[in-house]
């Protein structure tokens, strides 16, 4: 009793010095750029405003299509639990994101984390557009909003039907702030990866690294604290039709994660959009060629795990690649997807719950790699090895991707060991084997 009631005093405290920020913060005078322009000065603004703005609301629908496509895939008993951690998802990296987050990740800092100056979105306009960029800030950072949504939702497939709510309240919470930022920051904030030594680049036009590698290597770490799920758990997908509707609205919404990301609408914008869809299409192809060749039978889980790992391998050279090229991207994608997961499931000793590490993680590898290859100078102001013969964005996106996977891997370890130490973290045996749809929020998903 006197444990909750420490907690309920702290949660108070915490409530009270986060208002309280808010209201300082708010009698900050906003900052104004001088090299800027009002909203409609330029024919194209609100063009380019009403895109970013669809693609912001597609990029929304994919976290609730995450929950589905996780939640198909497990037990009927765990539907409400991935339901409830993807809603709390939202909730915690929306207010992170809004008090702290973007500051973090696009204000003014070092090589690694940017600065205070836009908590709770102090200066961010919605009414001026900078000189270089297409929409107002304010915008930009809803946009770049959804995209932290979505992350954090794919993180809980690694860990789906062991880790504890709280738990995983906290861990997203910390994680937000000290992976998830740092990681926005380095790749499109002014930090590390756009200022590497000896002229190389790195590319990453939607978030290769910050979010499916990011992702990828978070669940790695959560799969490797919490130990294996009980084998009596560990059953087939139970809503087939589920897994596939939440594979479609993560592929209709990735349009706008792709199509978005060089916010104007524009022949980038098609591009990016082109390529996604020729991606996806070749590597659910290869994937059901390799699985039928491996188990000599081909299912819809796998069609869907496929073309999501088209759509992730594209993911960070969308703008920058020709459709040609994607197709072979996405062929690639499908193999070494598959082979990844067959390889975290069979030899890792690691229980990957979803496949976080072997779709995504894999995948976002890939694509960042291909990126390297596969480049255009002409719609990238970077050419890939294949393209033009220069080695320096190859060579600069593998040190990305060595840097994205050690950075996410420990620090995620070390948030959820540290919270390992204060509170119960994972569910016990019987928990597990009842579900914590009952065990923890008392609500079945089905009531037969």
């Amino acid at each position: 009793m006197r444990y909750i009631m420490l907690n309920k005093k702290f949660l108070l405290t915490l409530l009270l010095a986060v208002t309280l920020s808010i209201v300082v913060f708010s009698l900050i005078p906003d900052s104004v750029s001088a090299a800027e322009h009002d909203v409609g000065e330029d024919p194209s603004d609100y063009a380019n405003i009403a895109w970013v703005a669809i693609c912001s609301a597609l990029v929304f629908i994919m976290t609730p299509g995450v929950a589905l496509f996780y939640g198909g895939m497990l037990r009927k008993q765990s539907m409400t639990s991935v339901i409830s951690q993807t809603l709390l998802s939202m909730a915690v990296m929306g207010i992170s994101w809004f008090s702290v987050g973007y500051s973090l990740a696009f204000s003014d800092g070092n090589m690694f984390i940017g600065g205070f100056d836009n908590v709770f979105f102090n200066g961010v306009s919605a009414y001026t557009i900078e000189d270089g960029s297409y929409v107002p800030d304010m915008e930009f950072a809803l946009f770049q909003m959804m995209f932290a949504l979505v992350t954090a939702g794919i993180v809980l497939g690694a860990c789906a039907e062991r880790i504890r709510f709280t738990a995983i309240t906290w861990f997203l919470a910390l994680w937000s702030v000290l992976v998830y930022a740092p990681m926005a920051h380095m790749v499109w904030g002014g930090g590390l990866f756009m200022n590497l030594p000896f002229g190389l680049e790195t590319l990453d036009f939607a978030g290769g690294t910050v979010i499916h590698i990011c992702a990828g290597s978070t669940g790695l770490a959560l799969a490797a604290y919490l130990g294996k799920r009980c084998s009596r758990t560990m059953k087939r997908a139970h809503s087939i039709p589920m897994v596939f509707f939440g594979c479609f609205l993560l592929w209709f919404g990735w349009f706008g994660f792709n199509g978005g990301s060089g916010l104007a609408m524009n022949g980038q914008a098609v591009n990016a959009i082109m390529v996604s869809m020729v991606a996806a299409v070749f590597a659910m192809a290869s994937w059901a060629i390799v699985q039928y060749l491996h188990v000599g039978r081909v299912g819809v889980l796998g069609l869907a795990a496929g073309s999501i790992a088209g759509l992730v391998a594209i993911t960070p050279c969308a703008g920058y690649v020709s459709p040609p090229s994607a197709a072979i991207i996405g062929v690639v994608g499908g193999i070494v997807c598959y082979l990844g997961v067959i390889l975290m499931r069979n030899h890792s000793g690691l229980d990957d719950a979803l496949d976080v590490m072997g779709v995504h993680g894999i995948g976002g590898i890939w694509g960042a790699i291909a990126t390297g290859l596969f480049a255009e100078f002409n719609i990238s102001g970077a050419g890939g090895l294949f393209t033009t013969g220069d080695w320096q964005l190859l060579v600069g996106n593998a040190i990305a991707v060595v840097i994205t996977v050690i950075f996410c891997f420990v620090v995620s370890y070390v948030i959820i060991w540290a919270i390992g130490k204060v509170m119960r973290v994972r569910v016990t045996e019987n928990e597990e084997l009842i579900g914590q749809d009952l065990v923890e929020h008392g609500e079945p998903a089905y009531v037969m």
